[in-house]
């Protein structure tokens, strides 16, 4: 059972919302070097995404990165390629 009443959740949820949506200000984006679990084998969908950024730059890249070291790639592959930039 929730605790709280649906008003203080609601709140909560609205806030924690317009928290992630507001990235100006955020630390929701933080240095690989810094993850709690950096050192972790990179997911399946960091593998992918590498592996098809690496196909489109014409690269070779070591598929047994851990999750910081993978993020670290596919940001200098999207530099490379002009994928996924903003």
């Amino acid at each position: 059972m929730s605790k709280g009443t649906a008003a203080e959740r609601n709140s909560a949820t609205t806030e924690r919302d317009e928290n992630i949506t507001n990235t100006d200000n955020s630390n929701m984006i933080k240095d690989p070097d810094d993850w709690k679990t950096g050192d972790e084998e990179m997911t399946g969908a960091q593998r992918s995404y590498l592996q098809t950024l690496a196909d489109e730059a014409g690269e070779e890249v070591d598929l047994n990165l851990t999750k910081a070291e993978a993020s670290k790639k596919i940001d200098e592959l999207q530099q490379k390629t002009g994928r996924g930039i903003n």
